[in-house]
This record gives C-alpha cells, structure tokens and sequence, in this order.
C-alpha cells in the first residue's frame, strides 16, 4: 500500500518535532545547568562573606578548582535570584569555616583532568544521536509503505533515510495484482482494432513458448496514441487483466523530481520492481512529459527530464524480454517523441486509438447504460447518432449527466429524453435560466437561428435540422441550431464545404436582411467559418488558384489540430484573399436564400419566440406548409 505524498510530508514534520522535543527534554533532564533559565547576578566576595555571617544563605554549589566560584542563593527569595562570586585565592579555608557556621546546604564540585572533553562530547553528540536514530526508525516507516518487505538500515539511500529523500529514489508506481486488476477486453469499446493489436501481447504473455518455438519476440514496447478520453488506459489495464499478470501503473510527471538524477533513479526502481514481478505490464501514462525530443542548445545535458529519458531508453534496451515484461505508453502527442523512444527494440509498435464512429459510439453508450436505471424505450442510436466526434470519456458524461438529470427531476429512472438533453449539456452546457433576455434581444436570436435552419434546410446533401432553441446556455451561446447526420460520413465533397459555410453566415445575414445591423452573437460562426475555409485552401486542395498545394501543416494532430502556414509571406497574403473571397460568396448565397424564403423567416421566427424552443419536425413543417398569402405560379 503506497503512502500518499501528503500524508508522506505530515508524517515526516511529525517526527522532527517528537525529535526536537524529545532533545529538549532530555537537555533539562541530563544537563539541567546549561539550560537554566534562573537569573544570575555577579556579586563581590565580600557580599557572599556577609550574607554567609548573616546565615541569609539557602543553597550553594561550589566549583573547586582555577575557577574557584561560587553560585549560591538567599533564603525566603521568590524570585529565585542565583549570585555568583569569585573565591579569592588561599582562603578555602577561612570559606569552609564560614559554611560551617551557617546553616547553608553547600555541594562541592572538584572537576577531573577528562571530565570537561567527555562532557562537551555528550553535549555535542546527543542531538545528532537523536536524529540519527529517528531518521533510521522514519527510514524503516517508509520502507514499509513502500511495500518493502525487509525494512532494514540501508546506507546506501543515505544517511539514516535523510540523505536519501526519504525514498525519493522509489518509483512511486501503483501495483496493481492481477487479481485485482478487474478490467478486460469486454469492458473495452468502439477500439476493435486497438484490441485486436493488443491481443497479440496477451497471447504472448499467456503462452511464450509458442512464439520462442518459432524464433518470433515479444514487443518490449507498445505505444498508445490517439486523442484524450478515447481510453488508452482502460485498454492498457484490459491487457494485464487479459493476461492476469500485475500491473504496473505510473505517470510521466511522477518521474519529474526537484532533484537532479531522481527521475533516473525512479526508472531504475520501476524496472527492478517489474523484473522481480515478471512477467507484467508496466504503463506510463503520459510519456511525453519525460520522453520530448532532445536538443543541443543551452545546458540540456545536464537536465533532469533528459537523463530520465536516457535512463528509460537504457533501461527498454537493457531488460531481458524473456521474463515478458511488456511497457505500454501512451500520449496524444506523438510528435513530440524523441526518434530514440520510437525506434524498434523500444516502443515496437503503435496503436492508434481514434475517435469512435457510430457503431463505436453505440457499443460505449450501452456498456455505459448497463449500470443506469432507465425507462423504456431507449434508443441508443439517435444519442451516438448526434454525437460525432465524442470521444468514449464523452459518451460515458452523457450517460452519467442523463442519470443526474432524472434525479433532479424526481425520477427513479433516466428516460430517452434525458440522455438527448444530456448531450445538449455536454456540447453547450447546462441552461442558464439567470441570464434574461430583453425582446428586441430575444427577436434577433430568433431570426439568427430560424437563418441558419432555412440555409441549412435549403442544402440538397447537408444533414436535417433535429433542434432549434433560443434558450441560453452556460458555454455564453444565446442559442443554437442543431444539425444530426442520418449516416456517417468519412469524405466531404467540395460543395458539401461550401453549403456548411452557407450555413454558418445564414444567421449573420438574416440579422442583416431584418434588422440592417450586426450583432455579436455570429462570433463563434465566423470563427468556425473562417477556419474551415481557410482548411479548403490550405489542407485540402479546393482552390482553383493553389490547387493541390499544401500549404500549411497540422500541429498537435490529436489536440487542437491547429495548422499553421508553410509558405512565403506573398502566398500567405494571397490566402488570405482567397479565404476572404469564399467566405463572402458563402455570405452572399446565404442571403439570396433568406431573400427567396423572407415569407417564411418571419413565419418561423415568430414561432421560435414565442415556444423558445422546437425540434426538426415542427420547423420542416412549417417550412412545407404552403404559404395562402404567395400567389400561385402561372399555369400555361
């Protein structure tokens, strides 16, 4: 069982103070004189002669020697006063006989030729014996957190635990039995391929000698990658459960130390702990923390991300593979690998772990919904239906947000329609029922919608519109329009782009062609439309001045995919105009569809105004529904 860190730093305050106190008390209990706290007042001899005649002398300690002084203190004094004098020479005698005559109680203190040295070598060595002994005994503590099963004094990490971090030097890597690991292929979805790779591994782990008859040898290395919540954990902890070997779990942060060759020395304990439990996974999450390409320049060489890095290459190629101990990684940032992690013999082979399609999406939503109560019918192919580009941590909200919203309503289970609100929640957030809208306010977010619905509605191949609302939302939309494909697609065709950029201007111009003014409220469809546009130039070869020229690259593939421009300064003003150039016809089309379809503009946004929200099947009736007040075409 591993001590978490903050339990760790409490622990460890804990016994310097019981070791501070426990110094404190024995000070006064062995030296009680060097840590006295009475005030001590230097007095004449003759004072000390007088008050011995006037028998006003209570206590007094008598230190013979070169010294010769006395410390002494009066009868009856409260404040506990001390005073000290200097016998004067040859007149031990004429003192002992004064003593005698008082009543006062005198110990007399004769020090020996060695007693000053071993005095002063107790004083001096007591306290470092003291800490000595804690650090070893907060050494053993932390060992046995540590899962050490021999928790004895060990030198080498360090002068009684302290010189060593107090298990700095330990890979702080959760183990996981293989009886516990609790997770295999089955509760992994919508990953087929990855699972298929992968199942080799397992067959690997199981039954080695099948692949040793044949010369064949096990990947030291698997790297996972794909985009966040895709479940590249999950997939590595089905793997060990598969195999039911342990596991091996840490982060590539928890290499990062503050100090240098710490990182090294836990990749050095992580490879020892997992020889020792071979054969076993070993999954390092996040890797491109510690594993970033290495460069030249300033001082990386003595940088501590570095030598953890030359640390693990050192220890992927080192290892004997026989014993099966198999290192998963993973990352959404495969391009930031050093070449030296990627080659074979280390990170062998590379699982993607895309984005799940429709029939992915499926399979997560119902092994999701296994543990939720719901209420028939429940149709789990309009939810993965309206949600491209989920990822599985996605889909796994979805149905925990529909969960909650049947609670909050009182009910004991989630029907069809929490799930479909639950995804409005996780795409545009929660409604925001505080924020209140004037009605000239309202009016515009009603025609904004109702013009994307009509472009969107007028396109001969764009997806059918499923929702409108104008009701606010904490992601800052004042509403939106929703558009749900019936299949899936992989390729879009160059007028399929131009229709969704129609679309994206339809509630700008609809503002225009009512009102004849600009709101602010097309911010996020200019962004998106001025993005897509600028990918039909730059990354997809729609443009009759560049053709197929690349003209730009895709950084962080897995992340924001943003692209940034590999040309010269003249071509790039160039783009620009193109861009700009698509983007005004797609806002001039929009127009003329709004335009031709004014009648019904107002006819639905009235309508949108007044229920706030309506679903795909009451806007394309109306918009259907033949209008009385249009005269009718000329028959011939």
């Amino acid at each position: 069982m591993e001590m978490d860190d903050h339990k760790r730093r409490r622990n460890m305050i804990l016994y310097v103070l019981i070791a501070f106190a426990l110094y404190l008390v024995l000070s006064q209990v062995l030296f009680p004189r060097l840590t006295t706290t009475q005030e001590i007042t230097e007095v004449p001899y003759s004072t000390m002669l007088s008050d011995l005649d006037a028998d006003k002398v209570d206590k007094m300690d008598y230190t013979a020697g070169t010294d010769n002084v006395a410390l002494y203190t009066l009868k009856g004094d409260k404040e506990g006063t001390a005073y000290q004098t200097t016998v004067l020479p040859n007149s031990e005698d004429y003192l002992a006989q004064k003593i005698d005559e008082s009543s006062a109680e005198v110990s007399v203190i004769i020090p020996s030729n060695d007693s000053g040295m071993w005095l002063y070598l107790l004083i001096t060595l007591a306290p470092i014996i003291i800490f000595f002994l804690i650090g070893w005994w907060l050494n053993r503590k932390m060992k046995k957190a540590m899962g050490d099963d021999n928790p004895s004094m060990d030198f080498s990490s360090g002068f009684g635990g302290f010189g060593g971090g107090g298990g700095l030097g330990k890979s702080g890597a959760r183990i996981v039995a293989s009886k516990d690991v609790g997770v295999t292929f089955k509760d992994v979805a919508g990953q087929e391929e990855a699972k298929e790779s992968l199942k080799e591994v397992v067959d690997f782990l199981e039954k080695p000698e099948r692949y040793e008859a044949i010369g064949a040898k096990l990947p030291r290395g698997v790297l996972l990658v794909g985009p966040p919540g895709t479940g590249k954990t999950l997939i590595a902890k089905a793997v060990a459960g598969e195999a039911g070997v342990p596991f091996f779990s840490i982060s590539g942060s928890e290499f990062v130390e503050m100090f240098v060759g710490r990182g090294a020395a836990k990749v050095r304990d992580l490879f020892k702990q997992a020889k020792e439990k071979a054969p076993c996974i070993v999954f390092i999450d996040e890797i491109d923390t510690i594993g970033k390409k290495r460069d030249g320049g300033g001082f990386s060489g003595n940088d501590e991300r570095e030598q953890t890095l030359n640390q693990l290459l050192t220890e992927m190629d080192g290892f004997d593979n026989k014993k099966g101990i198999v290192v998963i990684a993973a990352t959404n940032r495969p391009d930031s690998l050093d070449p030296a992690l990627l080659r074979p013999g280390r990170f062998d082979r590379r699982v993607p772990m895309e984005l799940p399609d429709l029939a992915g999406r499926k399979a997560i939503l119902e092994i999701h919904a296994k543990d939720v109560k719901t209420q028939p019918p429940i149709d789990l192919t309009a939810i993965a239906r309206a949600t491209p580009g989920a990822s599985g941590a996605d889909l796994a909200n979805i149905i925990n947000e529909g969960a909650l919203r049947a609670v909050r309503m009182g009910r004991s289970r989630a029907t069809q329609e929490d799930f479909e609100e639950s995804v409005e929640v996780v795409i545009a957030g929660q409604q925001r029922k505080s924020t209140v809208l004037s009605d000239h306010e309202k009016q515009v977010v009603a025609y904004h919608e109702i013009g994307h619905a009509i472009v969107a509605a007028s396109q001969k191949e764009g997806a059918p519109v499923t929702k409108i609302t104008i009701v606010p939302r904490t992601s800052g939309a004042l509403g939106y329009t929703m558009q749900v494909e019936q299949d899936e697609k992989f390729l879009t065709t160059k007028q399929e782009v131009l229709d969704k950029l129609a679309v994206y201007c339809g509630g700008r111009a609809a503002e225009e062609l009512i009102f004849g003014e600009m709101t602010t409220g097309a911010a996020n469809d200019i962004e998106q439309a001025t993005k897509l546009a600028r990918n039909m130039i730059t990354r997809f070869g729609m443009s009759e001045e560049f053709g197929m020229m690349a003209l730009g690259t895709v950084q962080n593939a897995y992340l924001n995919q943003d692209t940034s421009l590999t040309c010269a300064p003249g071509t790039a003003e160039r783009v620009d105009d193109a861009v700009q150039k698509v983007i005004f016809d797609a806002h001039a089309r929009a127009l003329q569809i709004l335009r031709e379809n004014k009648f019904k503009l107002h006819e639905l946004a009235r309508y949108l105004y007044k229920k706030e929200t309506i679903t795909g099947e009451e806007f394309m009736t109306l918009m259907k529904r033949e209008n009385p007040y249009m005269p009718k075409p000329q028959q011939q």
